[in-house]
């Protein structure tokens, strides 16, 4: 009885969910830059409403370091007097469900290796064959994807 009752509690979250998912799709459709993310590689049509829903207004950033900076994927300064730090890791200071959309783009990405448009993949491969771990790869991919995707949105409103 309480599988059953499980079940459809989560039945109902699906369908909510896709609702919600649909609703998204629907009132994105009318920005200009909708169709321009859908077009990158590694974003689909869900994960491509929940960037745009996360990132908001990428005109209120002044460059394409602001908004990784906004994601909290940039490492802080870590220096003091004459000693300069080199092993940093990212700051975390901004949004955290940001964090979590690009870590799935760049996983959607590694899976299904684009032949064109292929910068972010490439990257992230070039940086797992210099010895990087997977995950710091994943992230400095994510860098660069936010990077593209500033300038490519940003073409559209200019």
């Amino acid at each position: 009885m309480l599988v059953l009752q499980a079940v459809k509690s989560v039945r109902d979250a699906e369908l909510t969910l896709s609702l919600i998912i649909s609703q998204m799709q629907e009132i994105a459709s009318i920005l200009p830059e909708y169709y321009v993310v859908n077009e990158m590689k590694g974003v689909g049509t869900v994960l491509s409403v929940r960037l745009i829903a996360e990132i908001g207004d990428v005109r209120r950033f002044h460059n394409g370091s602001a908004l990784v900076a906004f994601a909290g994927i940039d490492a802080p300064p870590y220096e003091s007097g004459s000693f300069v730090g080199t092993n940093r890791h990212i700051s975390k200071r901004g949004s955290a469900s940001l964090r979590k959309i690009g870590y799935e783009i760049m996983h959607a990405l590694k899976v299904t290796k684009p032949t064109d448009d292929s910068a972010v993949y490439d990257f992230m491969i070039k940086k797992e064959n210099e010895g990087k771990p997977k995950r710091v790869a994943k992230i400095a991919g994510f860098n660069k994807f936010l990077r593209i995707y500033y300038a490519r949105v940003m073409e559209v409103y200019c």
